[in-house]
This record gives structure tokens, C-alpha cells and sequence, in this order.
């Protein structure tokens, strides 16, 4: 059964493999606070389908509860350990939803598949003042392949050894505003990311779907440009990879080595 990766948008993304469906930070909404959707529709109904949902770190954009709220009862939600003390909200989904919480190296069997939570270079916290009750996380799913969902994280010293050996990288290369600070990839660090991680595959997610309200005028191609300057840096400092750039809900079948 062919590996699938489908790109709803934001770090919002569909792994099947092996059977087995698993979703990443889902953000359903076309709008979150000052935050519209700019590009792309709003994923249909059967988006939220899935056996187990991946959730990297507890910002809005990427722990997203009225999205949450469409998930099917008894899915299986992974998320940082310490996420339910940090968010009471979410407390109150553990009825309704199989909530795992989970730290770096821990693995979790679905179905067919084994999830393992990896480190992530990226401020954890709920909101971005209070204290760090819950780290941010990537995970690399293994099954007909090894994918690795990256969530939100800057580059850090010995992420290839962290990650493991991956055959499709889900890399962030941009964001929701003009300028990204500490924690981050940008295209060119994406890239350089890349290159260390030496994937078969790579797709740019967490770009070109949320612009600030009223910020159209104020540097938009740090909106519009990130997947295709990734692409130009990948080929020069990672040649080897196929970087795939999606459009919204558009999805690649990697080729995995047998």
C-alpha cells in the first residue's frame, strides 16, 4: 500500500501508511485571532478523519481545541507531555478523545505504524508568557516509510541524530507574520535542515495559509515566496532530495526504497 502525504495547510498534514491515518496539528478555522485564512480552502469534512492525531506543541495554531472538536470520539490524540496540566480545556476532551501525553524517544504503536516523539528547537508554552510545562515536539512515523513531521522547531545541534534516518521530512519554512524570530525555520535553514536530515523526500508546510489582519502590504512576500525559495535552496545545498511544494490539499506519493 503506497505511502500518502496530503498538505491541508499551515503544519496541518494527512501521513497514511501502512493503513493507518494520521493527522498532524489540525487548524481547521479560517480564522484564529488576528489570523485569516489567506490562501486555500478550508479542509472538507473528511480531513478530520483519523486513527491517531499528532499534535507538536501547544501554541493556538497548532493545538487548536474547536478543531479538536471535530475529531471522532476515541481518536487517538498524542501531545506533548505536561499538555494537560498546561490546558485545562483539553482536560475535558480526555473523555471524549484518547489523549497519550508523550516525550522525546517515547514510541507509540498505531495500528501498523510506530510513532516516535523527536526534540523540537521551538517555545512550548500555551501562551507566550508563563511557564514551560510542556516541550515542543517533532515525530517521525514508521511503517512502509519513515516520515518526519518536524511541527515547529529551529535548527539545533545534532538534529540528524535526533531524528534518525527519515525518507520524507515535513519541514516548516515560514510562518503567520513578516518576521520569524528564535525557534524557526525559514526557507534557508529549512534547507540547510534538509541537508543533514538527507531524506529521499521533502515537503514545505507551515507557510502560505495565515496573514495577520491588516498586514496585506507589509512585506507579503514573506508570505508568498518561502515553499519556492525553499525549493531553490534545496536544490543547491540537498540535490538529491525531491522536494515536492503542495498546493492546499494537494498530496505526493514518495518513493521509499524497498
Amino acid at each position: 500500500m503506497p505511502v500518502e502525504i496530503t498538505w491541508w495547510g499551515h503544519a496541518t498534514c494527512t501521513i497514511e501508511d501502512s493503513g493507518v491515518r494520521l493527522l498532524t496539528d489540525p487548524l481547521f478555522a479560517a480564522r484564529l485571532a488576528h489570523l485569516r485564512r489567506r490562501r486555500g480552502p478550508l479542509p472538507p469534512a473528511g480531513a478530520a478523519a483519523a486513527d491517531a492525531v499528532l499534535i507538536s506543541h501547544l501554541h493556538h495554531d497548532h493545538l487548536h481545541l474547536p478543531s479538536l472538536a471535530r475529531l471522532a470520539p476515541g481518536t487517538r490524540l498524542l501531545v506533548p507531555r505536561g499538555a494537560l496540566r498546561s490546558v485545562p480545556a483539553l482536560r475535558r476532551m480526555a473523555g471524549r478523545l484518547d489523549i497519550t501525553e508523550v516525550s522525546a524517544g517515547q514510541e507509540v504503536r498505531v495500528g501498523d505504524v510506530v510513532v516516535r516523539a523527536v526534540p523540537a528547537e521551538h517555545d512550548g508554552r500555551r501562551f507566550p508568557v508563563g511557564p514551560q510545562l510542556a516541550p515542543a515536539l517533532g515525530y517521525v512515523v514508521t511503517g512502509a516509510a519513515r516520515t518526519y513531521f518536524a511541527g515547529d522547531t529551529g535548527l539545533f545541534r545534532d538534529m540528524a541524530r535526533a531524528v534518525g534516518p527519515v525518507d520524507v521530512a515535513l519541514l516548516p519554512v515560514g510562518g503567520w507574520g513578516p518576521y520569524l524570530g528564535h525557534g524557526h525555520l525559514d526557507a534557508g535553514r529549512a534547507a540547510q535542515a534538509l541537508a543533514d536530515l538527507s531524506p529521499g523526500s521533502a515537503v514545505p508546510v507551515h507557510y502560505g495559509t495565515y496573514w495577520p489582519i491588516g498586514m496585506d502590504a507589509v512585506r507579503p512576500h514573506e508570505f508568498h515566496s518561502p515553499g519556492d525559495e525553499f525549493a531553490r535552496r534545496a536544490a543547491a545545498l540537498a540535490p538529491d532530495v525531491s522536494v515536492h511544494r503542495l498546493g492546499h490539499g494537494e498530496s505526493m506519493r514518495p518513493e521509499v526504497a524497498g
